[in-house]
């Protein structure tokens, strides 16, 4: 049958070779040739048994002439034969076992090829495995194709998945197996966590949109409502959980005690809107302020210490807010590194900027915009850096701009003082004489300056000419002058209030005792605290309460600036930005890009807004524990509103500008703003004796005195013994000094970091500035041999002629020319 097939093979060779002869003649005589040689090979074939015959006759005969036993040689040569057979057929069965491997699914089949592996191939294997995996996780940074990387993600992960398991050994494989799924598992259970936590962060979505169409200082303000948002849950927590929840579960009910009681002479009105609205009748005395808590050591079935957790949370929130606004500040200068870096800026932006994870239309269009933007911020950047301008002009505009900005603030000033006194001069004649206007007149006027004099500043700061981000923090800072000179002279007004509070509650304490010997026919008993059972507490003389008053000016004031920033909003920009939609075909003048136009996002006098009530917060949440709730509100409010606004009712900035990576400028002023707010309430608590009829410290001549009373009922007395000596000011103020001198040592060592940093920065842009240039020579060189080797080279007859020729002109031009019947030329002197 071999043969059949052989001869069929020729024949359709000989077929096809005689069609080829007829179409190439050329062929003839090389496919005569090779029928020669099949046709000899054919007949070697038919000839072999004669060979064979031949050949072992003459084997055999070679043998006995060199001596051998035939018989002998013959069994040592079959059983030769034998074992090469049997080493065929184990190679044949082991082919077998892994034809039938691959054909088999299940993991049986793979733990009997894995058993097959050598300690090198699994060497082997296990490299391959690393090397996949390292593929793997740097693929992204591949500069392929997007479809290459589809593929070679995918042959990888096969890979891996295929033979990971192969790495282990015997017995202890099902065990490696388990703990390759498990780390698996927990790569997967990570990377969802993390997808979980970023999708729990509050507003994350809508700030980035913000940020794809506004810009990144657009952003920034958002970012920071979100941050404040954070620390007012914290103080919420704290004031709500520790003071207000237990006064309210476990302390005397409204109406028991004098305290918790309206006054006869208010009850009529207590449920007015307009008395709610003020913040008096029933919401004065209730939880919201500091007069309805009772000075009991221990209140409920929990022996609760709430005088002791009043002080504590009040000390503890400005602690916690110094530590987290240090914190952030640290971190922020940590990720700030030593700056951007600004090479080849134009290039990342233009080839690495588009994200091809990208699925969502929404999502693509937002990441459009993004781009835009941050090419637009690049775009000045760099406008900035290259732009000439005339010194003197500049300098004198700005030194006008600045004295206009301190002329606005110390009219702003003035008008706040103006406003105080004339308040407490409405107070001493009474309130109730006089309307809405004359009563809130200071909060009003406060919230106004808030909103036009930043307007007037912004008008002021177009004559300086500064960088967009450079003015904005100008901007900040005369923002923050203005609110911080508003709010010390609210503070100051204050402060003459409550000593005329002070002066008051001296002349009710007399009234009292009388009042009290009346009850009891005309002597006061010396064991009598209070009025007899049998008085309506509504009808017991009070005392001013100062610091209720105080909580009640601060709720007032939060309250009435958030009002106005929401009306400012709807209309200043919403229906600003409806009358120029609407109104802007039948108008004489195209008002969207001239009067009045669309509005810009203010970013400074929000932040300020922000920074300065936060610090009315942290004074009078001391003095009304339902601030850090009402702030809450605030700031969980203004962010959807004020989202809405920025994408319905505003358009982008001019200008629109990079915002620094780090926010420590608003930190800074947040900072700062703390220390500021802190000092009040320090002096307060320290400085002036508490109201003797109201609050959780009546009947105490300083509010801290609840720290020692709570040593010397609570505590043993080497502890007290201790805590006084760790109060001592002998102790404390080297304490405080050795604080300074470390902070001194450390800002400058810090100093010293950057310094080198920078200079470490220079010189590797000066090497890689240098490797450049190598870099650039080493290609031209390369790029001139290139064009050398690629010239064509010239015949060696023709080469040696032009050397022939070039020696005869080269003799020629050596021997001097003979004219005029050969004598040589005239020498020409040159004087």
């Amino acid at each position: 049958m071999g043969n059949e097939e052989v001869e069929v093979d020729n024949d359709e060779g000989s077929d096809a070779e005689s069609e080829e002869e007829e179409e190439f003649p050329q062929k003839r005589e090389a496919s005569r040739k090779n029928r020669e040689k099949k046709d000899g090979e054919e007949e070697e074939v038919e000839d072999g048994e004669t060979a064979a015959d031949r050949r072992k006759k003459y084997k055999k005969r070679r043998l006995k002439d060199a001596g051998i036993d035939v018989a002998q040689y013959e069994e040592t040569c079959k059983s030769r034969k034998n074992q090469a057979k049997d080493g065929g057929d184990l190679k044949k069965s082991k082919k077998r076992k892994k034809r039938k491997g691959k054909k088999r699914k299940g993991s049986s089949s793979d733990s009997e090829s894995e058993e097959e592996l050598t300690e090198e191939e699994l060497a082997k294997l296990k490299e391959a495995l690393e090397e996949k995996k390292k593929l793997i996780a740097t693929l992204r940074n591949k500069s392929w194709k997007m479809k290459k990387k589809l593929e070679v993600l995918k042959d990888a992960q096969d890979f891996v998945e295929k033979f990971e398991g192969a790495l282990g050994k015997g017995k202890n494989k099902q065990f490696y197996a388990f703990k390759v799924m498990m780390s698996k598992k927990w790569i997967k259970f990570q990377r969802d966590f993390d997808n979980f936590k970023t999708a729990c962060i509050p507003w994350e979505r809508k700030i980035k949109e913000i940020e794809s169409h506004f810009g990144s200082s657009v952003a920034s303000y958002f970012i920071f409502l979100r941050w404040m948002y954070g620390i007012n849950i914290i103080l919420f927590g704290l004031t709500f959980g520790l003071i207000m929840v237990p006064e309210a579960l476990m302390a005397k009910p409204y109406g028991s005690i004098p305290r918790k009681t309206v006054p006869r002479a208010e009850e009529a009105g207590a449920m007015n809107f307009a008395t709610l609205w003020d913040f008096s009748g029933f919401a004065q005395y209730s939880v919201l302020f500091y007069g309805y808590y009772n000075n009991q050591r221990t209140i409920g079935w929990l022996k609760f210490r709430l005088p002791l957790s009043y002080f504590l949370v009040g000390v503890g929130a400005i602690g916690y807010s110094f530590m987290v606004v240090i914190r952030t500040m640290a971190k922020n200068a940590h990720d700030d590194g030593g700056g951007d870096d600004n090479s080849f800026n134009f290039s990342w932006k233009m080839f690495t900027s588009w994200d091809y994870l990208i699925g969502n239309p929404e999502t693509a269009d937002n990441k459009f915009a993004s781009i835009t933007t941050s090419f637009k911020e690049a775009i000045v950047e760099e406008q900035e850096s290259r732009r000439d301008e005339n010194i003197h002009l500049t300098r004198f505009l700005r030194v006008l701009a600045n004295f206009f900005a301190l002329c606005t603030l110390a009219g702003s000033g003035y008008l706040i003082y103006f406003v105080v006194r004339r308040s407490q001069k409405f107070a001493l004649e009474g309130l109730e004489n006089y309307g809405w206007w004359e009563r809130n007149e200071v909060n009003m006027v406060m919230s106004l300056l808030g909103m036009f004099c930043p307007t007037l500043f912004d008008v002021i700061s177009a004559l300086e000419n500064y960088h967009p981000r450079i003015a904005l923090r100008w901007q900040l800072g005369r923002i923050f002058a203005l609110f911080l000179g508003n709010l010390y002279t609210f503070i100051i007004a204050l402060m003459d209030e409550i000593n005329l509070k002070l002066e008051e509650e001296m002349i009710v304490k007399q009234n009292m005792t009388i009042w009290l010997a009346n009850l009891y026919n005309g002597t006061v008993p010396e064991n009598v605290t209070g009025p007899p059972l049998d008085v309506d507490p509504a009808d017991v003389p009070r005392g001013p309460c100062w610091e209720t008053m105080v909580g009640q000016e601060f709720v007032r004031l939060t309250v009435s600036d958030t009002v106005t920033t929401y009306i400012t909003i709807l209309i200043g920009d919403f229906l600003k930005a409806v009358f120029v939609r609407f109104f802007n075909y039948c108008w004489c003048w195209d008002l969207e890009y001239g009067f009045p136009s669309y509005s810009e996002f203010d970013i400074s006098g929000n932040v300020l807004g922000l920074i300065f009530n936060q610090g009315m917060i942290w004074m009078g949440a001391f003095y009304a524990p339902c601030l850090p709730a009402i702030n809450v509100i605030r700031l969980h409010t203004s962010m959807y509103l004020q989202c809405w606004a920025v994408m319905c009712c505003n358009v982008p900035h001019a200008r629109v500008f990079k915002a620094s990576r780090s926010n420590n400028f608003y930190m800074a002023m947040l900072l700062f703003i703390l220390f500021l707010s802190t000092l009040p309430v320090v002096y307060t608590v320290v400085s002036i004796p508490p109201s003797f009829d109201c609050g959780p410290f009546s009947g105490k001549t300083r509010m801290f005195e609840v720290i020692g009373e709570t040593l010397e009922h609570d505590f043993p007395s080497w502890f007290r013994k201790f805590f006084n000596l760790a109060s001592n000011p002998g102790v404390i103020l080297p304490f405080i000094l050795l604080m300074v001198l470390s902070i001194y040592y450390l800002n400058a060592t810090s100093k010293g970091y950057k310094a080198m940093n920078l200079e470490l920065k220079k010189k590797l842009q000066s090497q890689a500035e240098e490797n450049k240039r190598k870099n650039k020579e080493r290609a031209l060189k390369a790029r001139e041999n290139q064009q050398i080797s690629m010239e064509p080279q010239a015949n060696p007859k023709d080469k040696e002629k032009g050397e022939s020729k070039s020696k005869k002109d080269g003799q020629q031009e050596g021997k001097p020319s003979v004219t005029n019947g050969g004598a040589p030329p005239p020498r020409i002197t040159v004087s």
